[in-house]
């Protein structure tokens, strides 16, 4: 018969030694991930993300089919469907989820305030309500930002860089997919009087008035800013085919845009900001809580150009301003 001694003792190590397993079977577990894109599943881009993601995780120790699984949607640009994969992957309680563009994280704020949300390469999330500060942004999601609004004043700059002769620009958004274009509205007032560039917004909602837009303001020797919206960036091929087509110079937000025929990029290096998104992943999944966790703006910003395409719109880069770009493409 077990002594009484003996007994106290077993209990003693279970109440010890009881926690301690519990928590190294929770580790072993593998946790579930949503990861939930603006872009389509066949865009490069798209695609470039999800490896960066993938590799910032791996370095962190999460590796897909060892103790991570990833389930991977798709918005394609469109509100509607940005709202069909947030209910079917809220639906699934995963341990947390990644977002990526305005549809998909606002759809993800009235879906659930439960599931650990990290954003990545969102416009504006305060002005949006979407967290309360970026010092601290309360409820279940933080991340990364992607632009400073003072951006509009640097395309203006470089567009008048390579077209001396424009004086009047537009800045081209979905207002369904990009609601924080208001506040661009707004910093339109901030741009430098030495900019002698009139400004004005085209909101466009389909490929129609894209194309309607485009002609409008090649008529009036305008030049086009793309802002940084799912839309825009999924319909960036026939950006790049009517700018070209109407001899209109433009700046996109999207580097592979000059990969692809357009002819210039200022911004922030998307594939950091997703690299640097892993981090919270690792830390909310480790038990961070996002509501302490600040949200953070982009560290690294980038210049590509296009000489060929400015060629073809018969356009002179400045030597200087080559000699500043990252990447400069003949």
């Amino acid at each position: 018969m077990m002594k009484r001694r003996e007994f106290i003792m077993l209990l003693g190590g279970a109440v010890v030694f009881g926690p301690l397993a519990a928590r190294a079977q929770q580790s072993d577990r593998v946790r579930r991930i949503g990861f939930l894109h603006g872009l389509a599943e066949s865009d490069p881009e798209a695609q470039a993300r999800i490896g960066a993601f993938r590799e910032a995780l791996a370095a962190l120790g999460w590796i897909e089919g060892r103790n991570i699984s990833i389930d991977y949607r798709f918005a394609g640009g469109d509100p509607a469907r940005a709202e069909a994969i947030v209910a079917d992957v809220v639906g699934s309680a995963p341990d947390l989820i990644v977002a990526h563009s305005t549809p998909v994280v606002a759809a993800l704020k009235q879906a659930t305030s439960s599931i650990p949300i990290v954003f990545a390469l969102l416009n504006d999330p305060v002005g949006q309500g979407l967290i309360a500060s970026l010092a601290r942004p309360g409820g279940n999601m933080t991340g990364f930002t992607l632009i400073e609004f003072q951006t509009i004043g640097k395309w203006l700059e470089l567009l008048k860089d390579v077209a001396p002769k424009m004086d009047r620009a537009a800045v081209m958004f979905n207002p369904e997919t990009a609601p924080y274009y208001p506040t661009y509205l707004r910093s339109f007032g901030a741009i430098p009087r030495s900019i002698a560039v009139e400004l004005t917004a085209a909101p466009v909602r389909n490929e129609a008035e894209i194309e309607a837009a485009v002609a409008a303001l090649a008529r009036k020797a305008g030049g086009l800013i793309a802002v940084p919206d799912p839309f825009m960036n999924s319909h960036r091929s026939l950006l790049i085919t009517l700018a070209d087509r109407h001899r209109l110079p433009a700046v996109h937000a999207l580097r592979r845009a000059v990969a692809e025929g357009g002819l210039m990029f200022y911004g922030p290096d998307t594939l950091d900001i997703v690299r640097r998104s892993a981090s919270y992943v690792d830390r909310v999944l480790k038990g961070a809580n996002p509501a302490d966790l600040p949200a953070q703006g982009p560290v690294k910003f980038e210049l590509s150009i296009n000489l060929k395409t400015a060629k073809a719109l018969g356009l002179e880069v400045p030597l200087q301003l080559q000699q500043l770009a990252d990447e400069v493409i003949e």
